[in-house]
């Protein structure tokens, strides 16, 4: 065992971890009052139900044996045969390889919530959760990070999660907006714009384990990893928030904080293969696409996607995985096949990263909506506009985020009756 790259991917899979807990808050803190409990918990339950499911089916249906490039087998089902000292080609122990990814199988499908909240049924949304774990997102693993996947054939260079990750949940989500339908009456109020902040830090510091973590240990790739996420990151935010002071007239903090996760998604499948330079400029140009899709093309497409998931990680997600084309370099990484553009390596690498990019998004979009429509006959897919008036807060959980209001609004109004019939 190598000791230091093992305890180095079980901090990346804690921080990684660690990533659900700050996109609940970012969630809840973006959503209107009567959505923030119900929010928080369609993100925090996605934990335990991609835990129960990587262990018994995932971990052996994404990296253990290989059917047509596509998916694995199910010999390993519950990590069976796979003993505690066993060890990958990297000296680390299987079982925390198969942590690590098992992260990655529970903020992925969190991320798409932020679609559909305020108006989807709680039992709809788990039961889909196992069938797009199952025949979306253990398939998507598998064809792009097991060495026998059919776009790693292709050579995609998707380092941490471009595909696998972001398109995957952002398409997810445009899907499931599209045929969940709108909402009865829309709010841009949001419950707390601090917790939007402290969800946004959370998830940046989460990223490193999302993003350096992926090369599986200590190394100067990791180095780079983390290097090129901090710099994306801030290059996105200050692009988003110039935006804003240039087309409204003043910067905003939601709109600093969506550029900041627009710079976290763009350079996620590029950041072990891109200079510091090219993570600049990655970060900017995903920032500007997401940008002009949220306050250009969203209204016209139609589709009420409530926290601009696609907007933000699907059109980031595509923007970084097809700039990974043009800026990757063997001088930063050496496993490189093909320089891309920019660095004297020709079309040959812009083209697969928009093949693999396109089969994606066909894959991801056909799947969601299958699922969405076998599910439909079993179960319903939208709470009854009634309940959707009220807020799934207390229609579907019963809970309210702040009980502390309606104390303070009975203790004003015992105030005003004492007051009222205080004797002269």
């Amino acid at each position: 065992m190598n000791v230091t790259n093992t305890l180095f991917l079980i901090i990346s899979s804690i921080l990684v971890l660690f990533m659900t807990t700050g996109l609940a808050f970012f969630y809840g803190g973006l959503v209107s009052q009567k959505n923030v409990v119900n929010t928080m918990l369609s993100v925090f339950i996605m934990t335990g139900i991609a835990i129960i499911l990587w262990i018994s089916v995932g971990y052996s249906l994404s990296f253990e044996g290989n059917i047509y490039g596509i998916i694995g087998n199910l010999h390993n089902f519950f990590m069976n045969n796979i003993r505690t000292g066993s060890l990958n080609d990297q000296k680390i122990p299987t079982m925390v390889f198969s942590g690590f990814e098992m992260t990655f199988a529970i903020i992925t499908p969190a991320l798409f919530v932020g679609s559909i909240v305020g108006r989807i049924k709680f039992n709809f949304l788990l039961s889909f959760l196992i069938l797009w774990s199952v025949l979306i997102y253990y398939p998507m693993v598998h064809l792009v990070w097991s060495s026998q996947g059919l776009l790693a054939g292709l050579g995609i260079l998707d380092f941490a999660g471009g595909t696998v990750v972001h398109i995957n949940a952002g398409i997810t989500g445009l899907i499931l907006s599209a045929v969940l339908g709108k909402r009865i009456k829309p709010s841009n109020t949001h419950y707390s714009l601090p917790w939007v902040l402290i969800g946004t830090v959370i998830l940046w510091i989460g990223w490193y384990g999302f993003n350096s973590g992926s090369a599986l240990g200590i190394s100067n790739i990791a180095v780079q990893a983390a290097m090129t996420t901090t710099v994306s990151t801030g290059s996105a935010m200050v692009t988003w928030m110039i935006l804003d002071m240039i087309i409204s007239g003043k910067p905003n903090l939601v709109g600093v904080c969506t550029g900041t996760l627009c710079g976290l998604v763009g350079i996620t499948p590029a950041c072990g293969f891109v200079t510091l330079a090219g993570s600049f400029w990655i970060g900017i140009f995903s920032t500007l696409s997401s940008y002009i899709f949220i306050h250009y093309f969203k209204d016209k497409i139609g589709i009420d996607d409530t926290l601009d998931v696609f907007g933000c990680h699907g059109i980031s997600g595509i923007t970084g995985s097809i700039l990974v084309g043009l800026f990757a370099t063997k001088y930063v990484n050496p496993i490189i096949s093909h320089n891309g553009l920019f660095y004297g390596g020709g079309w040959y690498q812009v083209g697969i990263q928009v093949l693999t990019t396109v089969i994606t998004i066909i894959f991801v979009s056909a799947m969601t909506f299958i699922i969405i429509k076998v599910l439909c006959l079993f179960i319903p897919m939208r709470v009854e506009p009634k309940k959707e008036k009220i807020g799934l807060d207390k229609s579907e959980q019963g809970e309210e985020a702040d009980y502390t209001v309606n104390i303070s609004n009975q203790l004003a109004n015992s105030h005003s009756y004492v007051s009222m019939h205080k004797p002269d």
